[in-house]
């Protein structure tokens, strides 16, 4: 990795995490309950992104150094598996177990299933 790719990955990285806590900020402002939706968008919306630039990657319609900057910067800026595992935790020592399963089960597996769809899409673009 060049120094510069280097540099762009880390500013990505500061976006991506701006980028976050203003979806968040939205979220929360317009659903108001004890399930963390803004981390689950975030955490949805960035595995079905990261899965459409693996696919475009493979496909070489995004180069390798684009996807290093986009992926590993801006969408892990972005996306939040500890926020997840945290929150997760809080439903639990709050006894809303059907919200903790759900957010620690249930998202899970829609963002895997996002990130196969986007990959989907991503690959055949």
């Amino acid at each position: 990795m060049s120094p510069l790719e280097f540099a762009a990955v880390c500013v990505a990285g500061g976006l991506g995490a701006a980028l976050r806590f203003v979806v968040d900020g939205l979220v929360r402002q317009r659903v108001r309950t004890t399930f963390p939706f803004g981390t689950a968008v975030i955490n949805l919306s960035g595995s079905l992104v990261l899965g459409l630039l693996t696919g475009l990657t493979l496909s070489s319609v995004v180069s390798p150094a684009w996807a290093l900057v986009a992926g590993t910067g801006l969408m892990g800026g972005y996306t939040t598996f500890s926020t997840a595992s945290v929150e997760t935790m809080r439903l639990l020592q709050e006894r809303r177990y059907a919200l903790a399963l759900g957010n620690g089960f249930v998202v899970l597996a829609l963002t895997v299933l996002l990130g196969l769809v986007g990959f989907w899409l991503g690959s055949g673009l």
